[in-house]
């Protein structure tokens, strides 16, 4: 029978669960306190946050279909980021932190329903964020729009420019004459 407190911390874990779209599993082991304080500063910036949870009470929290899909994953300490709906963003933090200050094993994730392992994650990690795909996506629909605007103003341009020389030959004639 669990305890009052491991009651409240079950149902705390069930609440962020419900709460968030992907969840990411990693291995806190070997991190300081300021090391995770600065990971979790990492997170925040996009609305994900950083917990170290006991196995067997995010089990019991996530229920019996999420515990068995994540239960080769959950063994050893880990620590669960639950990110939002943009699961590109908490993978980078991840990178990031790992690359940066100190190496962190994502062990797998959990992302729109789907059990990812690390390789994954880590190819999630490598994409480009939503604005710079938005934007490549608006320069590629603008580039044959410019295109077309430069052959248009092209056949104006000619046209002013040969009615200016008839003006000049015209204006030649008559100085002539």
């Amino acid at each position: 029978m669990p305890t009052a407190k491991k009651e409240t911390a079950i149902s705390e874990l069930k609440e962020r669960i419900s709460a968030s779209g992907n969840l990411f599993f990693t291995n806190y082991a070997g991190l300081t306190v300021d090391e995770i304080t600065r990971l979790r500063g990492e997170l925040r910036k996009d609305g994900s946050s950083y917990a170290v949870a006991k196995n067997t009470l995010f089990s019991i929290a996530a229920g019996d279909e999420l515990a068995k899909q994540l239960e080769q994953y959950l063994h050893g300490p880990t620590a669960i980021v639950f990110a939002g709906s943009d699961p590109v963003a908490p993978a980078k933090a991840l990178k990031k932190f790992s690359d940066d200050v100190k190496p962190i094993e994502v062990k797998a994730a959990y992302i729109e329903g789907r059990v990812v392992d690390a390789s994954q994650v880590k190819a999630l990690a490598s994409l480009p964020s939503r604005e710079e795909l938005i934007a490549k996506m608006v320069g590629s629909l603008a580039s044959p729009l410019r295109g077309l605007v430069t052959v248009l103003s092209g056949n104006q341009s000619g046209l002013v420019r040969a009615l200016n020389a008839i003006r000049e030959q015209k204006e030649a004639a008559a100085a002539n004459a």
